[in-house]
């Protein structure tokens, strides 16, 4: 299993803090749920009863996404059966660094991996059966445009290519989703309710793409892949066009107040989305354990070394992450290390 962010629990044993009392900023979801600003949990009988198809989630998700949608238990469930769905090996183009869960699959899967550098303008397209995008990617935040990826889909799929695009990142900004043009053969999209409407406890995702591989996904994950409860969660979320609007102000917002802080702490952020702040440094191993000793916990990645900063939620965490940095800081600079860039 591959590790994650959010490992609360095996922090506090490490470091002997309760886990309560940790700032968790490594897991890059909304500190704002969709959830606060509701009265009424699920209902009961969301609770009581055996999930059914024709509750208006299917309806909710092709409203929001421009086309129809296969609800999953989170773009995990997703990415994990897509590569049992290519009948014959394939070479899979992954940028790096990105989501490690899509290269772990496709590898796992029996697929040859072929690893291109994030900065790439121009993959290899012509020696791939599928391409692997995030985008937003994550950690680093590269993003690429609509016409650039469509362009490539079209260069895949005249050899029986696929071009899989996570978004899991996109909803802060709609205008990058690929979601509306996935009728088109070789197109697969991933969305996630777990990042911008602060809803991953649910295991809510979708995908996007053709009828045909759609039903052969239906078939395969089988019935039930949504719990009841979460499929009321998400259909109100997906409807909810205002707090939709409201959030991407919101977590944009914040996310430049997250770059400044940063900026004045000495680290230089060099990639993001709304959500998250990428600071490379051959110093994060060393920035994390200093700021985990004070209940603050971020992501690190080893290739290459960097940290990814996600958003406080309230004030308190705010003023407590900018403590923490300038005592971090003041070390650094008592080493002779200076700031890190």
């Amino acid at each position: 299993m591959l590790e994650h962010g959010g490992n609360r629990t095996a922090a506090a044993q490490r470091y002997g803090i309760a886990a309560s009392d940790w700032l968790d900023l490594s897991t890059g979801i909304s500190p704002w749920s969709w959830l606060d600003a509701q009265a009424q949990p699920p209902s009961l009988q969301s609770w009581t009863r055996l999930p059914e198809e024709d509750d208006g989630l299917h309806e909710a998700a092709r409203a929001c996404y421009g086309a129809p949608a296969l609800p999953v238990a989170g773009s995990q469930a997703a990415l994990q059966a897509l590569p049992m769905l290519r009948n014959a090996p394939a070479r899979v183009g992954l940028f790096h660094p990105s989501y490690a869960e899509h290269a772990e699959h496709w590898r796992g899967a029996g697929h040859t991996l072929v690893m291109l550098p994030s900065g790439l303008e121009q993959p290899p397209l012509e020696t791939l059966d599928v391409m692997v995008v995030v985008n937003p990617n994550n950690p680093d935040g590269r993003r690429h445009a609509r016409p650039t990826l469509l362009a490539w889909h079209e260069r895949l799929q005249a050899r029986g290519g696929w071009l899989v695009v996570d978004e899991a990142f996109a909803d802060v900004q709609p205008e990058l989703s690929l979601a509306d043009q996935c009728a088109r053969p070789g197109l697969v999209v991933l969305r996630s309710l777990g990042k911008f409407f602060g809803l991953a406890g649910a295991r809510v995702g979708f995908v996007l793409c053709e009828e045909r591989l759609r039903s052969r996904l239906r078939e395969g994950l089988g019935p039930w892949t949504l719990a009841g409860p979460s499929r009321e969660i998400a259909r109100g979320a997906l409807l909810d066009h205002p707090w939709q609007h409201a959030q991407r102000r919101r977590l944009q917002a914040a996310g430049q107040r997250l770059r400044a802080l940063l900026q004045r702490a000495g680290l230089e952020p060099e990639g993001a989305c709304a959500l998250f702040q990428w600071v490379r440094s051959e110093r994060a191993l060393h920035l994390q354990e200093a700021l985990a000793a004070q209940g603050i916990l971020v992501r690190r990645f080893g290739d290459p070394a960097g940290l990814r900063f996600g958003l406080p939620g309230s004030e308190v965490d705010w003023q407590r992450l900018e403590a923490a940095l300038a005592t971090v800081q003041v070390q650094g600079q008592g080493r002779g290390q200076g700031h890190d860039r």
